[in-house]
């Protein structure tokens, strides 16, 4: 797998929510599935509000330190600091886990259905 960064920005990078290194070792079928299913989890999800960086540990190793790297695939979400193993394929814990949720407005306006008193 070559290292690549796939960087979609709807309104620049000041408007990025949401930054993630996935951390894989060449082109293991592990390490492929994991890119798919989260290119289009962040597609699905995220609506361009994101920023992820590929990182080939085959190619650069001395990377894995920085982020504590022990198994690949790792995908890693830098601020706040979270992590998961895996190929990605369980869309709900990996949502959950790296709190991937975009930040929600005013949730009265939305018309959640609560009570007015």
């Amino acid at each position: 797998m070559s290292e690549r960064i796939a960087a979609r920005a709807s309104a620049g990078p000041l408007n990025r929510e949401f930054d993630l290194r996935l951390y894989v070792a060449g082109s293991t079928p592990k390490s492929v599935t994991a890119l798919r299913n989260l290119e289009q989890l962040c597609e699905e999800r995220l609506a361009g509000r994101y920023h992820i960086e590929v990182i080939d540990l085959m190619k650069k190793p001395h990377l894995a330190q920085a982020d504590q790297i022990l198994a690949v695939p790792t995908l890693v979400r830098r601020n706040p600091a979270r992590r998961i193993v895996g190929n990605l394929s369980d869309t709900e814990r990996v949502v959950t886990s790296l709190d991937l949720l975009p930040r929600q407005g005013n949730p009265f306006a939305s018309g959640w259905g609560g009570r007015h008193v």
